[in-house]
């Protein structure tokens, strides 16, 4: 797996305003995990704009630190994974299947987290590609209750099933875990499934998600949502101009059209 050249990992670390670590220690990952999560939106933009996603290291820099762009887990959690890698982190890529609302998995190569170990030895799942999950890392070695701001996960044994893990947040199963190392090519059929499938539901609407200190704010089409200090307020944007002007004022994106859902919702 490629690193990047102190340059680009200096050009990185700007953008998520991050200072080098002195070392690989855990609090270091802490920090940059929250910091990506509150710089790097979680978005489909690139879908509903023709651009193609690829999932190679200077392709996935360059898209973040030109535009203020983001992605999905694919490219977040891959670009993510060369950072700390570059950073001295032991860094391992893990194949995920999304658990769906009636409790069945999705497709093979469904999702990308990761798991990081440490100076102090100690291992973690790391997912900043998951929209809203964990603010910060989970450890892989607790079998009990982890209270994070984003909720309360367990990392669980699947029974009958060896070495698989199934993440919960609030006692809701999100994602099932293979704990085999994958490389970042195996993950290009999964990444073209979702960005060309009119089953996904990355081709029926743009959304761009990003976390605050005080909440979350999403658009999802032309819907703005913004949580704060535990208040929701939503509404519909009412034409192009607002629409580019919210991604830009919200998110640091600067488009230069207006997404158009790939595959709309019937």
């Amino acid at each position: 797996m490629e690193e990047f050249s102190a340059s680009r990992v200096d050009a990185y670390l700007r953008r998520i305003g991050a200072e080098r670590p002195g070392s690989a220690s855990a609090a270091a990952l802490r920090d940059l995990h929250l910091r990506h999560l509150r710089t790097v939106p979680f978005e489909s933009l690139s879908i509903h704009l023709g651009q193609e996603i690829v999932l190679a290291g200077e392709a996935l820099l360059d898209k973040l630190l030109h535009g203020g762009r983001g992605g999905f887990c694919y490219e977040l959690n891959g670009v993510f994974a060369l950072l700390l890698r570059s950073l001295g982190y032991r860094v391992e890529l893990l194949q995920a299947r999304v658990h769906s609302a009636d409790g069945g998995p999705g497709i093979p190569y469904d999702h990308l987290a990761l798991r990081v170990a440490c100076e102090e030895g100690r291992t973690w799942l790391v997912d900043v590609g998951f929209g809203d999950h964990s603010h910060f890392p989970l450890a892989f070695d607790e079998p009990g209750e982890q209270s994070d701001p984003g909720g309360v996960f367990r990392i669980v044994p699947v029974d009958g099933r060896h070495g698989d893990l199934d993440v919960l947040q609030n006692g809701v199963p999100r994602y099932r875990l293979e704990t085999r190392p994958r490389v970042l090519s195996d993950f290009v059929t999964g990444a073209w499934w979702h960005s060309t499938s009119p089953v996904s539901g990355f081709t029926r609407k743009p959304v761009c998600s990003l976390l605050t200190e005080t909440g979350r704010t999403t658009l999802s089409d032309r819907v703005l949502t913004v949580t704060a200090g535990g208040e929701r307020t939503e509404r519909t944007l009412t034409d192009d101009a607002e629409v580019l002007a919210t991604y830009r004022t919200h998110f640091g994106i600067d488009l230069p059209r207006v997404p158009v859902p790939l595959h709309p919702r019937p």
